[in-house]
This record gives structure tokens, sequence and C-alpha cells, in this order.
């Protein structure tokens, strides 16, 4: 069965995540994988690099981005009342 990793984080993931890119596409090839996803946190920093540097070893790159949403004002320091 074919299996691809869809959340993966590169060094560009500031402070969750310690992979290089050219380490990590090595080794998604060496496990005999075809396709990795790249979805590093609120940045595509590494999204030029990671794709052609995975198409250059014949993989399939995957981008993404993992995001969060804050509704309201960001700089809100108090939490709404909650209704019971």
């Amino acid at each position: 069965m074919a299996f691809v990793h869809l959340h993966t984080h590169s060094e560009y993931s500031l402070l969750d995540g310690a992979n290089r890119i050219p380490e990590l596409l090595d080794r998604v090839r060496a496990l005999g994988m075809d396709s990795i996803a790249l979805t590093d946190h609120g940045n595509l920093h590494g999204a030029w690099q990671f794709y052609t540097e995975a198409r250059a070893r014949k993989l399939r790159p995957v981008l993404g981005c993992e995001a969060y949403l804050a509704f309201g004002d960001r700089r809100r320091t108090h939490r709404r009342p909650t209704r019971t």
C-alpha cells in the first residue's frame, strides 16, 4: 500500500520543525515513497526549494501551509463571557 506524509514541517516551521529539505527528500526516496507534502506553520518560505529539489529527485511535491484563524481583534486581552 502506498503511503504519503501530508503533514510535514521543515526548518522553516519555526519552533516546530527540524527537517532540512534536502535530507528530508533523500530519506523519502530511500523509503521508496513517491510523494511528500510540506506544511510549515504560517509561511511558505521553503516552498520553492522544496518543489525544485523534490522534482529533481523524481518526487511529487505537495505544497501546503498550516494556518490558524482567530476571530475578533487580535489585540484583545480578555475573553468574552461564555453562555451557559
